[in-house]
């Protein structure tokens, strides 16, 4: 079941939406999920706490800002091209603060899907000291033109289509999760958007994992994490698209489990 707290952003108080998952207790491994340009707590559904299960660790989830139950986008407010930057420095340390949990100390692993794996690559580089490891599933360290193409796709689908009803379910505000994130991606600026010059200072164990279908991006994506972050092991998966979790949960989570456990003992 979903809590909530209140985090400073700019001078004002921005509420997040969180849950608990897994073992409790802090003598486990910490895993944050972070989701994708279109998720939330809810649209996770149960994997995360399959996969904590089988990690033997203990998982945060939770809805950033103009997600799920967290305070909406306020509608005249657009992202900047450094929105994903902005939540790997200030959102993601500000939510672990307040919940008390001390990053240098107990150097959270990160679980990142698309965007949150983007920024899940960014809180690593920014953070070296902070990250005990990080998974990152179909994340994005530039713009492709397949990526714009699907995007444009999904911006026709919300404005002919029950996907804004669909949304509904797991947004306060689907206007401001959906908006937010396809306005920025096919803003013009946008295209230039890269950090692939971020990777370089990233030190923890990472695992890189694409669908060969995935429809909003291609290997080109970790195959360049790989080429920028030596430690990188990947994971290709055929018959498989967007969403690793949705699509071949069971191999995502025996991938990741070996990860953990052998990151764990070195």
């Amino acid at each position: 079941m979903s809590e909530f707290i209140d985090i400073d952003r700019a001078g004002r108080p921005v509420r997040i939406e969180y849950a608990w998952v897994g073992p409790a207790g802090r003598s486990t491994p910490l895993l944050v999920f972070l989701h994708e340009g279109l998720g939330s707590v809810a649209l996770w559904k149960n994997f995360p706490a399959q996969l904590c299960e089988a990690a033997g660790c203990r998982g945060l989830v939770y809805s950033r800002p103009g997600y799920g139950r967290s305070t909406p986008r306020p509608a005249n407010q657009a992202l900047g091209v450094d929105f994903m930057h902005r939540q790997a420095r200030e959102v993601l340390p500000a939510l672990l603060q307040a919940l008390g949990i001390d990053a240098a100390r107990e150097r959270p692993w990160l679980f990142g899907h698309s965007d949150g794996g983007s920024i899940a690559l960014l809180y690593a580089a920014s953070f070296p000291q902070q990250i005990g490891g990080a998974i990152v599933m179909a994340p994005h360290i530039l713009v492709e033109d397949v990526s714009v193409a699907s995007i444009e796709k999904a911006r026709a689908a919300y404005l002919a289509t029950n996907l804004r009803q669909r949304l509904g379910k797991y947004h306060d505000d689907p206007d401001s999760a959906f908006w937010g994130w396809n306005d920025i991606w096919l803003h013009p600026s946008f295209r230039a958007w890269s950090i692939e010059q971020d990777l370089s200072a990233i030190t923890c164990p990472l695992l890189a994992v694409q669908g060969l279908d995935d429809e909003y991006g291609t290997l080109a994506q970790i195959r360049g994490i790989a080429q920028r972050v030596p430690q990188t092991e990947l994971l290709e998966l055929p018959a498989c698209g967007h969403s690793p979790q949705s699509d071949q949960p069971q191999r995502v989570i025996e991938a990741v489990t070996g990860f953990m456990r052998r990151a764990l003992v070195q």
